[in-house]
């Protein structure tokens, strides 16, 4: 039974060999699952993406069999591109990382269709190297890092807060510099951008803030 149906697989035309088509497919369904935890490990825990990680597993396959069709026609492809152009995809992208992550998906499966499995090998390798860096040393450097903060105090309050307002946070803040002022609702709002501190006291922070600001109302966000 096996043989025959075998066989009959054998017997069908297709461009590519059956061995080459599994070995294909099953290498990129390998590479799409180890894209999908490595998304999970590494980002999964900030639930700020638009959950585009769901299609890791079934999408890698599927654009492996897609080049493994189109890769031998070239009027397939141009008709694959015009059916393509119809598509729209409503989901939005909230975080870059999720672009970053597609884009290994989709190297990953060309890899596998195009039988570049060392190239592939290597392409994850040096990701997760680079991401695995790139989480240790999360929230440990801040030489770069960029903060921001959000104060609104009353209008009335705010012309002889201002001047001590800037002193105060350049004392306290490094890299200080106030990207947007606005008025609504009979308050101003300020929004600064800051240097982060690794173990800055921010119960300290607006303590003084508030103090500095008695008798006006302050709010502060922190981001």
């Amino acid at each position: 039974m096996w043989e025959e149906f075998f066989e009959f697989i054998g017997g069908l035309q297709s461009p590519v060999s059956l061995v080459e088509g599994i070995v294909a497919v099953g290498f990129s369904l390998l590479a799409s699952i180890i894209c999908y935890l490595m998304y999970q490990f590494f980002y999964g825990s900030r639930h700020i993406g638009a959950g585009v990680h769901r299609m890791f597993i079934i999408g890698g396959p599927a654009i492996t069999a897609l080049f493994l069709g189109i890769q031998v026609s070239i009027p397939l492809s141009l008709g694959l591109l015009g059916a393509l152009s119809f598509v729209r995809f409503r989901t939005p992208v909230k975080d870059p990382a999720e672009i970053g992550f597609l884009l290994l998906l989709i190297a990953s499966s060309i890899g596998a269709a195009t039988n570049n499995f060392l190239i592939t090998v290597l392409l994850f390798v040096v990701v997760f190297i680079a991401l695995g860096i790139q989480w240790l040393t999360r929230n440990r450097i801040t030489l770069f890092g960029r903060g921001h903060l959000m104060i609104s105090v009353d209008q009335p309050s705010f012309p002889p807060l201002e001047k001590k307002l800037t002193i105060f946070l350049k004392e306290r803040l490094r890299g200080l510099s106030l990207e947007t002022m606005s008025t609504l609702d009979n308050r101003v709002g300020l929004h600064y951008q800051y240097r982060r501190q690794s173990g800055f006291d921010w119960a300290a922070f607006t303590n003084e803030l508030n103090q500095l600001a008695d008798p006006a109302k302050v709010e502060v966000f922190v981001g």
